[in-house]
């Protein structure tokens, strides 16, 4: 059944120039750039809060596709434990209702979904070499930083630089937001102390601005001259020399190394690797 409705509208558009051009040397940009807006109008279902705050974004009436959620973050305790404001208002540790509907206390932080996307490559070319840079941008989502937080820890866990930072006597919290290693005892005496931490991952404490410049491509060129060409009996020679997703320009510091563009849907996924490659062409 058709449960929803929805607006969209955006622009796009392209700028190509040639900057310098000359016997020996040419320069060209080519610059794109898109925007987009979108709102559910209308929505005949209901959405747990797990669903709203877990990161890939989901529907809501009122807001963008793909909105995303957050549970308030209220400080450490004086122990170092997570508080978050529950669906009842309060604040708390564990009492925590991750399935409840219609949580009138989560906060909105935005669509994971990027609102501006494009790109802004340079070709120079000089006698028979040509060099490419291109790089590409996005602006205007959130990004849920990974749920790595837990009460519990194993040697089979990779534990981030966040906890560098984190509560380890009584006092930090007044100076950090990074919650305790919950000690044996506290587990003991708390069976519910994962919800705490589960909820603190998934609060307004680990969002990050998705936006981020990345360098995409730089590649070398080379073209063989024809007089060369024609001693091998080739009509056309070049060599290449690439390399692709090289680093990123511009990213929130809050990322702390984790990849904008990388969500995680598996345990198969994995983020946007450099690559470097040779590529010889000619034709006879």
């Amino acid at each position: 059944a058709n449960v929803a409705s929805m607006k969209s509208s955006g622009v796009e558009f392209t700028i190509s120039t040639v900057n310098i051009t000359n016997k020996d040397f040419e320069w060209t940009t080519d610059l794109t750039f898109s925007k987009t807006k979108n709102e559910i109008t209308e929505l005949n279902t209901r959405t747990q809060s797990m669903a709203l705050v877990s990161g890939a974004g989901y529907a809501k009436e009122g807001y963008p596709v793909r909105a995303l959620f957050s549970y308030q973050f209220a400080g450490l305790t004086e122990d170092g434990l997570p508080q978050v404001i529950n669906e009842k208002g309060q604040v708390t540790t564990t009492d925590v209702n991750f399935q409840e509907f219609d949580n009138p206390y989560l906060v909105y932080e935005g669509p994971t979904d990027p609102t501006i996307t494009g790109g802004f490559g340079n070709t120079l070319t000089w006698k028979n070499f040509r060099l490419n840079v291109f790089m590409t941008y996005s602006f205007g989502n959130k990004i849920r930083l990974d749920p790595i937080f837990s009460n519990q820890y194993d040697d089979m866990q990779a534990l981030p630089r966040d906890f560098k930072n984190r509560w380890t006597m009584p006092g930090d919290e007044l100076y950090t937001t990074i919650p305790a290693i919950s000690s044996k005892r506290q587990n003991e005496q708390d069976a519910y102390l994962a919800m705490a931490y589960n909820a603190y991952n998934y609060s307004t404490e680990r969002i990050a601005d998705g936006g981020f410049i990345r360098l995409k491509e730089v590649s070398l060129t080379y073209d063989l001259p024809k007089s060369f060409l024609e001693k091998i009996k080739f009509t056309s020679a070049s060599l290449k020399l690439q390399a692709t997703n090289l680093c990123l320009l511009y990213a929130d510091k809050k990322l702390n190394g984790q990849d904008p563009e990388f969500f995680n849907t598996g345990g198969v996924a994995v983020p946007n690797p450099k690559q470097f490659t040779f590529t010889l062409r000619f034709s006879l």
